[in-house]
């Protein structure tokens, strides 16, 4: 502020031994260079700072011996903080929302329509959905089975049934790879579907599967396909804003949304492997949080490898939903 008062009564000055209104040719510059700090201060002001970096850190070191890795970006600054780095977690049933990322730029394309029909049946069903889905209605027998439908219960309900079969339609894992690299998405793969997954845990075990790094995302994948689905690079605008409502309405109600005030919204999709022997290979939420003035903030959070319960886990996740939310 010293520099724009200094400035403006060079202005003034300026003006009295002058006949126009126009600033003097070597004024402009310091003017445009103070109006350039005032608002690049206020940028980095809204943006994700060290105070929040040092908060993270002290949730993520509760965890030990697991590791949680944090990411909190500021999608119009471009800016980020994070926690636990530069390694990939495995990502569980969060790999849903890109693989529906996927199947929706197909429908963009024309390959696909929303109402095309899938036969299913009991040979087809996988265990596991957050709430009783596709799967749990084809133990009474095989029916006719919608994309949409599909899409709404792998993304909202999370029915490992329905993605399953989804990754079949859009012709198996490595194109659901492919798509996110052409989109400039890096650190994200995906290898196999929930069956074949789950098959390799009871073969193989959790450390073998988490050493194979199979389906698996970096802090850093998992933010850049959250921030270009935001901002309309990975789909129509229409089919944006279908995924995203998708994310929205999904029916865990805890983690990261557990720790957000009244008026804060969220679209995200959270994964989790279940404990063995009093260890989770993987618990994690990842979503855009939108708060009630238009801010909007990335966050992916991965838990890999800690004895904890999924209560106390629930309890760490809430509580960077807070943090996040207060630097807002």
């Amino acid at each position: 502020m010293p520099l724009l008062r200094h400035a403006r009564g060079q202005a003034r000055g300026y003006r009295a031994h002058t006949p126009t209104n126009r600033c003097s040719p070597m004024l402009k510059p310091l003017l445009r260079g103070v109006a350039l700090s005032l608002v690049t201060s206020a940028a980095l002001a809204a943006a994700p700072d060290a105070h929040l970096q040092a908060a993270l850190q002290k949730v993520a070191d509760q965890a030990r011996p697991g590791t949680l890795g944090v990411l909190v970006m500021d999608p119009a600054a471009g800016q980020s903080v994070s926690v636990n780095a530069g390694r990939p977690y495995l990502m569980m049933s969060v790999f849903k929302a890109p693989i529906a990322a996927a199947v929706l730029s197909q429908v963009g394309a024309g390959t696909l329509t929303l109402d095309r029909t899938v036969h299913l049946g009991p040979a087809d069903v996988v265990d596991g959905s957050a709430v009783p889905s596709v799967g749990a209605s084809l133990k009474a027998g095989p029916r006719d089975v919608s994309v949409d439908e599909l899409l709404h219960a792998a993304v909202t309900q999370s029915d490992n049934t329905a993605v399953d079969a989804l990754l079949r339609l859009l012709g198996g894992s490595p194109v659901a790879t492919r798509f996110l690299a052409s989109k400039g998405v890096q650190g994200i793969r995906i290898d196999m579907g929930e069956g074949e997954l789950a098959r390799l845990f009871d073969t193989k075990g959790a450390d073998a599967v988490l050493a194979s790094h199979v389906d698996s995302s970096t802090l850093e994948g998992a933010g850049a396909f959250l921030r270009k689905l935001q901002a309309g690079e990975l789909l129509s605008a229409g089919s944006t804003q279908k995924l995203l409502g998708m994310m929205s309405a999904q029916v865990i109600p805890n983690r990261i949304r557990g720790g957000l005030p009244a008026g804060y919204q969220l679209a995200d999709k959270t994964g989790t492997s279940g404990t063995r022997d009093g260890r989770m290979a993987a618990f994690n939420d990842i979503g855009i949080i939108t708060a009630p003035n238009g801010q909007k903030r990335v966050v992916v959070v991965f838990l890999a490898n800690a004895r904890a319960t999924p209560e106390q886990a629930t309890k760490w996740f809430a509580e960077i939903g807070r943090l996040t939310a207060a630097s807002m």
